[in-house]
């Protein structure tokens, strides 16, 4: 997360970067933690994606693969314009993409609940757009939803959430709730899949509240 952190404000979409038509980089086929598909535009029969953007993506995947439930994820580029983008493009500010991360899950072990409640915990959804020391647009705090079951449990979610900081006497969320239809995602490049396994003390961006989501929720 070392390029340019000066990109704070979104930009017209007709105003993006062109980019190109196909995705230029090769995908391992198998997620190097979980040992399943990392590729998984279709999912298996009976799970649910959800996609996230929650400041640096190599952290966020990592939180990620560790839960119950969870059969694969991976990380990618989401709410923006350019097709296909590299990482340097995202970086730059010139394609309103978030860093994101797009997870596969079997809904009988792991609720999509639980998986919003723990986004809310790991990062910082007042910031904007940053995450700590990570300043741009590709750092906002976003929620993807990809049925509207989903979009009602986010939603309520995020009120009683921010009912619970309002009452700390923090900032108002500032999280990007939109339909996952909107916009494609792009899987990001190999290198930044499963990142943190291939680096283990690469660089992590926890920026959080420190608030846990309330337990009556």
């Amino acid at each position: 997360m070392f390029f340019s952190r000066t990109k704070s404000q979104l930009i017209a979409p007709d105003a993006t970067l062109p980019g190109r038509t196909e995705r230029p980089w090769h995908l391992a086929e198998k997620h190097l933690v979980l040992g399943t598909p990392l590729v998984t535009d279709e999912a298996p029969a009976g799970y649910e994606v959800a996609v996230f953007g929650l400041g640096c993506f190599w952290g966020a995947e990592e939180i990620y693969w560790q839960i119950p439930g969870v059969w694969s994820t991976s990380v990618g580029y989401a709410g923006g314009t350019t097709p296909n983008p590299s990482y340097e493009e995202v970086c730059s500010g010139g394609t309103n993409h978030t860093e994101a991360v797009r997870v596969v899950f079997d809904p009988a072990q792991v609720s999509y609940a639980d998986l919003v409640k723990r986004f809310f915990e790991v990062h910082d959804p007042t910031q904007g757009m940053r995450q700590g020391n990570d300043i741009g647009t590709q750092y906002r705090s976003a929620i993807y939803w990809t049925t509207p079951e989903q979009e009602a449990i986010a939603r309520e979610l995020t009120s009683v959430y921010a009912t619970e900081l309002a009452r700390r006497g923090l900032g108002e969320i500032t999280t990007e709730i939109r339909p996952a239809a909107e916009t494609p995602y792009y899987y990001a490049e190999d290198v930044h899949q499963q990142y943190l396994a291939k680096n283990p003390h690469g660089y992590r961006c926890h920026s959080n509240t420190g608030v846990r989501f309330p337990t009556t929720a």
